[in-house]
């Protein structure tokens, strides 16, 4: 009990430190796992503190259950948000031409093609942090490297 209490200690004070994180509302459960639940107030504190969680000492799984809980004005219809997203995408040409952004409900899809990982990852981080965005599915793929 004494090594699942610390745990759960250990977690709860790296949230709390981590700059990146609003953890006022984020409750951590022990089950054999690390249990994170409660709510953040963007798509990316979600991410970061899943990642947060797993990097303390003895963590072996993380279940995210938070929930992303829009502040009031952050709210984007579909059409804005997407408009918003493909500028993000093409606004430093980071990522190439070819993908596109869709939203629906707050929830952000990208599909199309790039070259490496990177620029996969790059475009997922580009739209994450768009105010009103929820979640973002990545559906891009990785174009073979043979292929033009």
């Amino acid at each position: 009990m004494g090594k699942s209490n610390d745990m759960r200690a250990a977690v709860i004070d790296d949230l709390k430190f981590d700059p990146d994180v609003d953890a006022s509302d984020i409750r951590v459960e022990m089950d054999g796992d690390v249990v994170l639940t409660g709510s953040v107030p963007s798509y990316p504190q979600y991410v970061q503190a899943a990642a947060v969680a797993a990097r303390a000492a003895g963590v072996r799984y993380v279940r995210n259950h938070l929930q992303f809980v829009r502040p009031p004005g952050d709210h984007r219809d579909d059409l804005t948000l997407a408009a918003m997203a493909s500028n993000a995408l093409t606004l430093d040409g980071a990522v190439p031409e070819g993908v596109e952004a869709t939203a629906k409900d707050g929830d952000i899809t990208l599909t199309g093609s790039v070259r490496t990982v990177i620029e996969r990852e790059a475009a997922e981080v580009m739209v994450a942090e768009l105010t009103g965005v929820r979640r973002v599915r990545n559906d891009i793929q990785i174009r073979d490297p043979e292929q033009p």
